[in-house]
């Protein structure tokens, strides 16, 4: 059975906010795949402690074939979507998390940009700690 994990943070204050996308994206898919042999998980966790909250439900490494993790990527123009497998987080502490505690890499990652850019294409990405964590609890 897959297990699909969508990152985010939870509670009101953060429901739609660009740092729920992967939250708000298994929400949308688990309406649209219901009854399918598929479990989706939306931690209760914050963001920075995602691994808790996957570790129970990946008890052996053959179950990491069936992971599935839905993120934001700040690095990605808006709406672009990445899928990558066997990565290390890229600064993404969610990420990092899970891989910290399953003591691996090897599972799939869906990276959905969230990150705005100019007429041209350029990403017009938030500088400084404080400007990208405002930027990352704003609301879409």
């Amino acid at each position: 059975m897959k297990l699909v994990v969508g990152l985010g943070n939870p509670g009101a204050e953060y429901e739609n906010t660009r740092h729920n996308t992967g939250r708000i994206l298994v929400g949308l898919i688990q309406e649209k795949l219901e009854g399918k042999k598929i479990k989706f998980l939306t931690p209760d966790t914050f963001m920075n402690s995602s691994g808790k909250a996957v570790l129970p439900l990946v008890k052996a490494k053959k179950d990491l074939k069936d992971l599935i993790v839905i993120y934001d990527d700040i690095d990605l123009p808006l709406g672009k979507i990445k899928i990558s497998f066997n990565r290390s987080a890229g600064g993404h502490n969610g990420v990092g998390s899970i891989i910290k505690t399953l003591k691996s890499e090897e599972f799939l990652r869906i990276r959905i940009g969230i990150t705005p850019t100019t007429p041209k294409g350029v990403i017009k990405k938030p500088q400084g700690e404080d400007a990208v964590l405002k930027f990352l609890l704003g609301e879409f």
